[in-house]
């Protein structure tokens, strides 16, 4: 039987919004496939194996939380996470999460240090927070691909700023992305994936927590199931967002 092995990083203290609510979704879609699903917690001072699970999770977390997890994350899972990184597991930050995903988040006259996983620095502004419902389009499987839209919502008072040839997660199509100007929102370097969408955002996005399983699993194609209420969900979250 195919299994989705997960692990996700600092689960009590980055589980802003609910964003634990991510993981949940992934496991009852897997369920109800048949597919097994491992889930492993990876805390303060635990190492990360690169090749004992299939896909890493990290949610968003208070400055104070996160400001914790960064330095224990830098020092003891860095390595482990580069490596993952390298061989094509999925890598998945959700705001603090995203944040941490790059090289620091520069917090007054300190920075808080990052993964460096892509390309991406945020800076914490003076300015108002950039909050609310948000909708961008992706199109995951490239230039030629479908176009999809992902609905969910952001709260932070970060800028991410995107470095020379990184490409971002999706277009803004509503709400304000990684700093509210530049009409981008996340990033994504091969599978490593980074977005501010809370809400959380699976639930809102069946269509997106099944791409995250085939390409963590590596599946062709996953059973279809019957999505009627997912979909609601979903154009509810677009007709909220505006989009």
């Amino acid at each position: 039987m195919p299994k989705l092995r997960v692990c996700a990083l600092y689960p009590d203290l980055m589980n802003i919004y609910a964003d634990r609510g991510n993981l949940l979704m992934l496991e009852r879609r897997c369920a109800w496939r048949g597919i097994g699903f491992e889930l492993q917690a990876a805390g303060f001072g635990d190492r990360i194996d690169p090749d004992a699970h299939d896909l890493f999770y990290m949610g968003g977390g208070q400055d104070r939380d996160q400001e914790l997890c960064a330095a224990d994350l830098v020092a003891t899972k860095r390595e482990g996470l580069e490596a993952a990184a390298a061989a094509g597991r999925v890598i998945m930050g959700v705001c603090g999460g995203f944040q941490l995903l790059g090289h620091a988040y520069a917090l007054g006259d300190r920075d808080i240090p990052g993964l460096g996983l892509v390309d991406v620095r945020t800076v914490r502004s003076a300015d108002p927070r950039l909050i609310g419902n948000v909708a961008i389009e992706v199109a995951l499987d490239g230039p030629g691909g479908p176009r999809q839209v992902l609905a969910g919502f952001e709260n932070h008072a970060g800028r991410t700023h995107l470095g020379p040839g990184e490409e971002p997660l999706g277009r803004v199509l509503t709400g304000h992305g990684n700093t509210g100007e530049s009409g981008f929102e996340g990033v994504r370097r091969g599978n490593v994936v980074g977005t501010y969408l809370h809400g959380p955002l699976l639930p809102k996005n069946a269509w997106f927590a099944d791409w995250l399983i085939r390409t963590a699993t590596g599946a062709d194609a996953l059973e279809p199931l019957d999505d009627s209420l997912e979909d609601a969900a979903h154009e509810l979250a677009r007709r909220v967002a505006g989009a």
